[in-house]
């Protein structure tokens, strides 16, 4: 997965929409935005069709200026404070889906609000990517703990490849490598002829 710069359209896009899944069974709609054949494999840009979220742990820093933001990604976490995470949205009438790869929103997300943007900075392999911007939706205390439920400002999109049955499966990262300069390419190229 990786973000881009394409339009946030999540819920709007006339295109095919296909499902992926992941090891634990849980489904994800997406959008195919693109669709490239490589060498005789179909390869897929998928955009989830509902709003991907992350919930965000804070520290107990007493300065908020100082205070550090980490992404929740273990399972049993998450599942610790999901049915939290899940009212506070729904006061907004949004609704928190446990989908494959990433959580999603459904539901039609306030205004950007300049106030309310996270910048996080990740590192993945020691190497440092390109800040992302989330925003907040809603934030809410599990047990003393301060959390936050952001979605990202760019699109999250996938890269699936059809398999032989001509289901999507998601790239590994190491796949996803491989073929990364050539798929961005004819991409780029495509862009570019519309």
């Amino acid at each position: 997965m990786f973000s881009s710069e394409l339009p946030h359209e999540n819920g709007q896009s006339g295109n095919e929409s296909i499902t992926l899944t992941d090891a634990a069974g849980r489904s994800l709609n997406c959008y195919v935005e693109h669709s490239l054949e490589v060498e005789g494999s179909e390869y897929l840009l998928l955009l989830p069709v509902d709003s991907p979220v992350e919930i965000v742990v804070w520290d107990d820093e007493e300065d908020e200026d100082l205070a550090d933001a980490t992404l929740l990604e273990d399972d049993e976490e998450i599942d610790l404070v999901f049915s939290d995470a899940q009212a506070v949205l729904a006061e907004q009438n949004l609704t928190l889906k446990r989908t494959a790869f990433t959580l999603t929103v459904a539901g039609e997300l306030p205004s950007v609000n300049e106030d309310d943007i996270l910048t996080i900075e990740i590192e993945e392999d020691n190497v440092e990517l390109e800040p992302e911007q989330f925003q907040l939706l809603a934030s809410f205390y599990h047990e003393e703990q301060e959390y936050g439920i952001y979605t990202p400002l760019d699109p999250l999109l996938f890269f699936a490849q059809r398999n032989e049955a001509g289901e999507p499966e998601l790239l590994s990262p190491e796949e996803f490598k491989k073929v990364q300069p050539l798929l961005e390419e004819l991409l780029f190229d495509e862009l570019d002829e519309e």
